[in-house]
């Protein structure tokens, strides 16, 4: 198992690779970075310099954090990850990771992985995007939930935008949360609809706690 340490900053996770800060993103299918490659354990990772023309300097604009690039779902899928926010530290193993807690079933588009989150009383199909400061519901019915106000937000490809937000109920696996939701732009609702998922759930339940993100056991466990 290979260990680094990370930080929730601002409603973003940052993970520390080789002297540098990553943004740690299951919601990204292709990680990037200013360096060719890094290495998790005995592992290298090649890496393109941009994703969908976002750069390594672009993406510390909008984040207001100086960051060497994406840690993205190509890499994140190789490991069972350990995401411990108050330890603030991050696990890879490739081996199983045993962690007791409310365990939900792992779909995956593009190495994305999907959740099923119930909202008024349905389950709807959810990315799960540790990149998303806030949540995503792509539904009317979100303007009936509690406002929250506004939130600037940003999206490889589209780049930044604001949006509304609500106060949303939801069940996640045996848990109720209440999500901090906003409405995407139209172009990425659209490549929700394309991919079967009404919506995101951002790190915003990681918060205090640990979470085993277990791709290989097609798993998210909330400890």
């Amino acid at each position: 198992m290979h260990t680094a340490s990370l930080k929730l900053q601002s409603g973003h996770l940052y993970i520390s690779l080789n002297g540098h800060d990553w943004l740690l993103d299951t919601g990204a299918p292709t990680s990037f970075g200013d360096i060719q490659s890094i290495q998790i354990g005995e592992e290298e990772f090649i890496f393109l310099d941009n994703y969908m023309g976002l750069t390594a300097s672009q993406l510390s604009e909008f984040t207001d954090h100086s960051l060497m690039g994406i840690i993205g779902a190509d890499v994140l899928n190789m490991f069972n990850v350990l995401i411990d926010v108050p330890g603030k530290a991050v696990s890879f193993s490739r081996d199983a990771v045993a962690l007791d807690g409310s365990t939900l079933t792992v779909d995956e588009f593009m190495g994305i992985p999907i959740v099923l989150v119930g909202i008024g009383g349905t389950d709807r199909r959810m990315f799960f995007d540790t990149g998303a400061q806030i949540s995503y519901f792509q539904d009317e019915s979100i303007k009936a939930f509690p406002s929250a106000g506004k939130i600037d937000d940003f999206y490889p490809g589209v780049g930044s935008f604001q949006t509304e937000t609500y106060m949303v109920d939801a069940i996640i696996g045996s848990e109720e949360h209440s999500l901090r939701c906003g409405s995407l732009p139209e172009s990425l609702g659209m490549t929700l609809m394309m991919a079967g998922v009404e919506g995101i759930v951002g790190n915003e339940i990681l918060t205090n706690r640990i979470v085993g993100y277990f791709s290989k056991q097609r798993q998210l466990v909330l400890a």
